[in-house]
């Protein structure tokens, strides 16, 4: 049996450390797993749910999207990048799933009702963007993903998606849509916190690293991360928990051992914030600078870039254009 995984972003900006950590990393490994197909979607129509007065954001950054996707790792030839608003049959799908949902269902959608609180929509609410989990279970079941890569706040939009399948072959007597597996994070490939440490890193509260940013660009950003602020002279005890740079020592650190002494020695004093975070700042320079270097060429290939967002687009909508044939007949309006 081939595993089919669906993964994606919305292109609202670059992306950064908490991606990669998050998901770019694992994509990578996917890839290569025997028996098993990626697709990748950038996701520019869910981005218009929340930007539709400001569509220029949406193109000036697809492509910067696609070029953190490539820099990293992912690999147009093994796994399919496509753009979401280039598969009609999306949105045919998800026109067919919106009479299987309730109003009342989607407001009750926790990862809806905290994002409304969130972008202050709660009295003036975009119907797209209310109905942005409909359109996800559109977007994992045209290509019968089997699984699903998300985060834990991301848990109720995917189990909506399992009701919808649900629903769908229960009323129309079928099994052609495919209930997806839930795959969560596994220890350390969470969503990464931002360097001020009051949540994850995010574009919107610019708290992030991003992939594409200058060394003297990530000095600056490392040197101002949150550590402990009781920890005012160096020879003060100091607090390890919640200290974001040894959050991050954890995550992208290799020496284990020093990371440890490190530790101990913060604990018991003596050891100043300024040392440490230059440690980091050796450790994410190394891990940004291959990177940031590939993205640079990348970016010179303009051709290059539009022939793998076109010919990953192609494939999908192929597929996509397979599945919304079975759902047509199992509904019984394949009419000719």
């Amino acid at each position: 049996m081939t595993h089919t995984y669906l993964t994606g972003d919305r292109p609202t900006g670059k992306l950064h450390l908490g991606h990669y950590v998050g998901s770019l990393k694992s994509r990578v490994a996917i890839q290569d797993l025997e028996n098993t197909e990626q697709f990748i979607m950038i996701a520019d129509q869910q981005a218009l749910t929340d930007n539709a007065d400001n569509p220029k954001k949406i193109q000036d950054n697809l492509k910067e999207v696609l070029l953190d996707y490539l820099a990293v790792g992912i690999n147009p030839s093994k796994s399919t990048i496509f753009i979401q608003s280039k598969i009609p049959e999306l949105s045919e799908l998800m026109m067919y799933y919106l009479n299987l949902v309730t109003v009342s269902r989607l407001y009750r959608n926790p990862t809806v009702k905290s994002e409304m609180k969130e972008k202050n929509f709660e009295t003036s609410l975009p119907a797209g963007f209310l109905t942005y989990p409909v359109s996800q279970a559109a977007d994992i079941t045209a290509f019968k993903a089997t699984h699903v890569p998300v985060g834990g706040d991301q848990l109720p939009m995917l189990e909506q998606t399992k009701e919808i399948v649900r629903s769908f072959n229960r009323i129309y007597k079928t099994d052609c849509l495919v209930e997806p597996e839930i795959v969560l994070p596994k220890k350390n490939q969470e969503r990464l916190k931002g360097i001020d440490g009051l949540g994850k890193m995010s574009k919107s509260l610019n708290n992030g690293i991003y992939l594409s940013d200058e060394p003297d660009t990530i000095k600056q950003k490392i040197m101002s991360m949150y550590t402990d602020p009781n920890h005012i002279h160096v020879n003060d005890p100091g607090q390890v928990e919640g200290n974001m740079v040894f959050e991050y020592l954890e995550i992208f650190g290799d020496d284990h051992k020093k990371i440890a002494e490190l530790k101990e020695h913060y604990e018991k004093g003596g050891l100043g914030d300024v040392k440490i975070k230059l440690y980091l700042n050796e450790i994410i320079q190394e891990t940004l600078r291959p990177i940031r270097e590939r993205r640079i060429q990348l970016a010179k290939e303009e051709d290059y870039l539009l022939s793998i967002l076109k010919a990953g687009s192609i494939k999908a909508e192929a597929r996509a254009a397979t599945t919304l044939d079975e759902v047509k007949k199992a509904m019984g309006i394949n009419y000719y």
